[in-house]
Parts: structure tokens; sequence; C-alpha cells
């Protein structure tokens, strides 16, 4: 295959939090999952910190202020300083002040970082669309009802600027997904039939803003969201790496579009640790320590057929090499895979990985 390197085929001979000085850290489903930390990264990202790499919490929930939250990344044995966090509130008030100027008047819809991000830029806080607002500034809030929705739509009618701080439609719950902020600004775009400015992930305004508060040289984006988190840090051009704590499973990452293709995968953040196999072609395929797949004309084939190659203990091999097999195949846009067991070892990860054969 010529032209550039297929995402993750490289791979990483040295550890991430030795090889860049900033990890941009999203939080839902990277860092913790509802109220409760992600089992065994408290641990990790200390001996990340250990290592000498320091730590942005980059989040696209809108709905806390910087304090809250590293409130409760510190409740959850991962000490953060306030100016550690930046929020999609924060990049959203940048936005706004840059394009409206200091004092304008924007009212706020969603939880109580948004209105304090907004004073924080030097931004004039209203409350009702007769203020004659400038811009309404939407955020995640889970106390966002009917009330605030209509007070929106009626400031957006009137003129006013409707900029959003995230689309997600989704947020990570130990449930399962619940409604995101995407959700409710689709309501307020149906209702007023205007699309609002996004300056949240994966918009380059919101790693901007990360990079100007962290000072970062060499920073790599880590998230669990291919839409968001990938998207956004290669939008930025930054390097990213993708957990599978969150919203992204197997199946999901290996139909990923080229905007959307991660340079390095973990199972969680202890990634950040650990060196990276890359994946090499060998004999019409690809490898990656015990695993290959082979190409041909139909599904791709998988096996494990290293007898004493090296593996990485996070038992991700064989889907680095299908990813990057697959995405050989498919350069310009996203597609479905197609994949069939070679031998049992690979029957036994397909099924854990939600792979049909």
């Amino acid at each position: 295959m010529s032209g550039a390197p297929v995402p993750l085929s490289a791979g990483a001979a040295e550890p991430p939090c030795h090889a860049y000085d900033v990890a941009l850290l999203d939080l839902d489903g990277v860092v913790y999952v509802g109220p409760e930390a992600v089992p065994g990264v408290p641990r990790a990202l200390a001996a990340v910190r250990a290592a000498g790499m320091r730590l942005g919490f980059v989040t696209n929930n809108a709905s806390r202020t910087p304090d809250e939250v590293a409130g409760h990344l510190t409740a959850l044995d991962v000490p953060a300083d306030a100016t550690e966090v930046i929020t999609s509130s924060q990049a959203a008030a940048t936005v706004v002040a840059q394009r409206l100027g200091a004092g304008a008047r924007v009212l706020p819809v969603g939880g109580p970082g948004v209105a304090a991000a907004l004073e924080a830029a030097g931004l004039t806080v209203v409350s009702r669309a007769e203020d004659e607002p400038l811009a309404v500034v939407q955020g995640y809030g889970r106390d966002v009802g009917w009330t605030e929705l209509a007070e929106a739509v009626v400031a957006v009618r009137n003129g006013a600027e409707h900029v959003a701080t995230n689309a997600d439609a989704t947020i990570p719950s130990p449930r399962g997904p619940l409604p995101g902020n995407g959700a409710l600004v689709g309501v307020v775009s149906a209702v007023t039939g205007r699309r609002p400015l996004v300056t949240g992930k994966p918009d380059p305004a919101m790693h901007a803003e990360c990079v100007r508060r962290t000072g970062a040289r060499r920073p790599l984006v880590v998230g669990d969201r291919l839409d968001t988190d990938v998207e956004g840090g290669r939008r930025a051009g930054a390097a990213t790496l993708l957990v599978l704590t969150g919203v992204t499973d197997p199946p999901v990452l290996l139909a990923a579009g080229p905007d959307q293709r991660p340079d390095l995968l973990a199972p969680d953040a202890g990634g950040l640790l650990t060196a990276h196999p890359g994946v090499v072609a060998e004999d019409g395929g690809w490898r990656c320590g015990a695993w290959t797949v082979r190409c041909g004309d139909g599904p791709l084939r998988l096996r494990r057929d290293g007898v004493g190659a090296p593996a990485s203990a996070d038992g991700l091999d064989g889907l680095r090499a299908l990813c990057v097999a697959h995405w050989g195949r498919h350069p310009e846009a996203a597609a479905p895979v197609q994949v069939t067991a070679d031998d049992e070892a690979a029957a036994v990860v397909l099924r854990q990985w939600g792979l049909p054969s």
C-alpha cells in the first residue's frame, strides 16, 4: 500500500508519557463513568505524573465549574487543580467574547458551569430573552427543562446567535448511554430552524483552548469517542489515544472513517505508561505481535500464529492488526468490516469484541 501510513500502524516505541508533554484527558468514559472512577485509572494517572507528563482534564460536559470538576476528580483519588480543567463552557465563552466583545449580553442555558465561564470571560450574563442577548450559549445541565429551552428559542428567533458547547447526543453512564447536550440543542434548532455554532470537541476551538491553558507543546488527546476526542485531536493537529472504557467498541472503531481513526489504542488510560506495538506488512497481510490478518479478496482472516512472537499485555494486538488491514482497504471512507477466524484463538477474541465471524 502506498501513501500516508495507516493510523495505528506506527505504534509507539516508548510509552506516551515519555513522548508527549501533556495528556489532554477526556473525563466521561476515560477517567470516570458516572460517579465512579474507571478501575485502575487513578493509580495509572499518578504514575503518569510521576513520569513527568502533565495532565489536562478536558470535558465537553459544560454543567460544572472547573472547581467542581477538580473536586470530583480529587475525591476519586485523581488529585486535580481547577487550572488543569478545561471545559467546553470555557471554549464557548472564549469564542463568544472574541466574536462579540467584552461585556456582550449572553443568555446561558445549562448547568452552573455555563454562566460561570461566561462571567469569567468578561461577558454579561442575562436570564431572559427580553434582555436582548446577542448570543445564547447552550451546555449540558441535568435540570434543563422546557422553560430554559423556550427562553433560548425566543432569544434565537429574535436574532441571538445560538452557540452550543458541544453536540454530543449521549453521555455515558453505568445504566448505558443517556441524553447529552446535543439532544437538547437539537430541540432548539428544530424549533428555530437555525443550526448552532458548536465550539466543543471536535471543533478545533476546544483543543486550542486546551493548548492555551496548559501550554502544551506535544499534546496527546486521550478519549473514548471517535466523533469528538479523536476527530477533534486530528483537526487540531494532535496525536490521539483511544481507550475502550467508554462508548466506542471494536466494531465501531473498525468502521471509523479517515477523520476518526486514532494513532494509538489501549484498554484504558494506563496505555499512557506502556509502549505500543506497530503493525507491519507481511506476506499480503499484516502482523501485530503474535496476530496476523490475511487480506485476499474476501473477508479479512484473523489468526494467532506467531509462535514465540512478543505480544503486548493489553490483548489488543489482533484488533490493531484488523484496524490497519481494514483501514488500508478503505483509506478514504468509513466501511463495516467483514472478518473470519482462522483458528479457535481468533474465534474467541472476535466474540469478545462483538465481531461476527
